[in-house]
């Protein structure tokens, strides 16, 4: 099963989202499942590693994060979903990416959003340091109401939303999300849409092999 990963905002040496993308990465591998993550760097790449396949796509710094880069170039990503054909699309990033969700319900790929933070407690830190984002001005129940519109969102563009930790969760249950994974482990909830495999994804999959 081929499991393609996006992520933006990783760390460039370590960092706890980068950490979990490593163990995840080899433990689908030791699996037997074909992993593939996509994040973005100071230049391209594509090479095999101990968690599997990672492209890097070139993507600029974000100010003022300590040198986090994003996935800005939505054509590429597009291409390159294309080209691989996931089984399964797993997304850690609960802003910029979130519009894969729509491409993979348009292809009919069943997609996950894993959530390592409380999306409220981002956007207060964008509030006190990046004024750019236009978000400086506002109090703390608007931030949540942004939040809150932004995680319903996610909801309906996933078929499950994976939260790490409670406190990831907790925002999610405040507005009522019925598709959400709670837990320590992320895998899990990949394994569920592993578990219930459809005809068409069982044909591609097929039809690569035959390749």
């Amino acid at each position: 099963m081929r499991i393609v990963r996006l992520a933006n905002f990783v760390a460039p040496h370590s960092g706890g989202l980068r950490t979990a993308l490593r163990e995840l990465g080899a433990g689908y591998l030791a699996a037997g499942h074909e992993p593939v993550l996509i994040i973005p760097a100071e230049r391209d790449s594509d090479e095999q590693t101990a968690q599997g396949r990672v492209i890097t796509l070139r993507g600029p710094r974000v100010p003022f994060t300590g040198g986090y880069r994003v996935l800005l170039r939505k054509r590429k990503v597009t291409g390159l979903l294309g080209g691989l054909r996931p089984d399964v699309l797993e997304v850690s990033d609960r802003t910029t990416l979130r519009w894969t969700g729509r491409w993979a319900r348009r292809h009919g790929v069943p997609a996950v959003m894993v959530s390592h933070e409380s999306l409220a407690a981002l956007l207060g830190l964008a509030r006190l340091g990046l004024a750019w984002l236009g978000l400086a001005r506002l109090g703390l129940a608007r931030l949540n109401t942004v939040a809150d519109a932004l995680n319903r969102r996610t909801a309906r563009a996933y078929q499950r939303v994976i939260c790490t930790t409670g406190w990831a969760a907790a925002e999610f249950e405040r507005i009522g999300v019925g598709n959400v994974v709670a837990g320590e482990d992320l895998a899990p909830g990949v394994h569920e849409l592993l578990a219930r495999p459809d005809p068409a994804r069982r044909s591609a999959a097929r039809a690569r092999a035959e390749c």
